[in-house]
């Protein structure tokens, strides 16, 4: 039995027990903004006060992801892209870490048992609903903004409520389990006290 869990863990490493998104009609003014917003293509870039800042964060953060992404280079292009999608979304770069954390354990081609995909653990339908037949939930850069983009509609969606818009983005509203682990998560292990 112990060799075939092992096995099973050697096949499938990539699967992802996360929850997903709840498919919810969206009204045309929403789905217009949201289609607005994953179209943008500027490039990734930190936004702090100061270059100096920027990097003070960048170095403190690689530190901590340095296990669970050991690759140096696609890591801090991670980081830069985390913190460009987060910051343009309001989001706290740092709570978007914590979500990633629970969502994906960090696993670019994590797939829920639901089917959500990438490491934000983004739902399929969403690429029909606001985005291109040609835009991959595996791509970096897309599923971040996609998933900023999404917890960034709950968010106003509740009114600024933190655990309902995280339970929404989990597909478990009403329970406190999620968004008590990102929460959890972006304290314990991405707190960050410097300047942005």
């Amino acid at each position: 039995m112990r060799k075939l869990m092992v096995l099973m863990l050697l096949l499938f490493p990539a699967l992802s027990h996360a929850g997903a998104q709840a498919y919810e009609p969206l009204a045309a003014s929403v789905k217009a903004m949201m289609q607005k917003s994953i179209s943008d293509h500027a490039a990734p870039r930190l936004a702090f006060s100061s270059e100096q800042a920027g990097y003070v964060w960048l170095g403190k953060m690689s530190q901590r992801l340095e296990k669970s992404i050991p690759d140096k280079e696609f890591r801090l292009d991670f980081l830069r892209t985390v913190h460009y999608e987060a910051s343009r979304a309001g989001l706290d770069p740092q709570l978007v870490l914590g979500l990633i954390q629970v969502e994906s354990g960090f696993k670019k081609y994590a797939v829920s048992t639901a089917g959500a995909r990438g490491f934000m653990q983004v739902m399929p339908f969403w690429v029909k609903e606001i985005g291109a037949p040609e835009h991959d939930l595996f791509h970096l850069r897309v599923n971040l903004r996609y998933g900023c983009t999404i917890l960034r509609h709950y968010l106003d969606m509740e009114h600024g409520d933190l655990f309902r818009a995280l339970g929404r983005y989990n597909g478990s509203l009403g329970q406190a389990e999620y968004p008590s682990m990102v929460v959890g998560a972006w304290h314990r292990n991405w707190p960050y006290h410097g300047g942005s």
